[in-house]
């Protein structure tokens, strides 16, 4: 299926005008219906993009926490060639938040923002040890509210 041709199915879908949120004329989307409507745009997405994954290296939900982390406002290229090193250094969420910050910042310097990035971080390991006993939350709710993960980072 051409990409013009899931355009097309998509704008055909039924509850896409009913449903737009519009600001300007304050309309919500309903929760259930909005995920009925993903649920029927998805799999034209998937048809059009098979195989469709992030440019991110990782080999776990924690490394891509990082990895999305430190994406911002740098390429997955220079994220990925920093990351290959970082990984084998810091290998758990513990290791994480154990580290001194200023090690964190000299260890991400060239993804540019690092201290916000290493703050992010440490802020963002200490809470998943906290509140979700080191293991990464796998739902948005949960995600977005870690600090320094927004829903650019969470969606990823």
């Amino acid at each position: 299926m051409s990409k013009k041709a899931v355009k097309t199915k998509i704008k055909a879908c039924p509850e896409r005008k009913k449903h737009a949120l519009s600001k300007s004329k304050g309309r919500r989307v309903d929760k259930a219906q909005a995920a009925e409507r993903v649920r029927k745009i998805y799999p034209i997405l998937e048809k059009v993009y098979p195989g469709a994954r992030t440019a991110l290296n990782f080999r776990n939900p924690l490394e891509l926490l990082i990895a999305t982390i430190l994406s911002a406002q740098c390429t997955d290229a220079r994220v990925n060639m920093i990351t290959k090193d970082l990984f084998r250094k810091y290998k758990s969420t513990a290791d994480w938040a154990r580290a001194d910050i200023r090690e964190i910042e000299s260890d991400i310097k060239s993804t540019g923002f690092y201290h916000n990035k290493a703050t992010s971080i440490k802020g963002v390991c200490a809470e998943v040890i906290e509140r979700f006993d080191g293991k990464v939350p796998d739902t948005m709710e949960k995600l977005v509210a870690l600090p320094g993960v927004g829903r650019k980072t969470a969606n990823v």
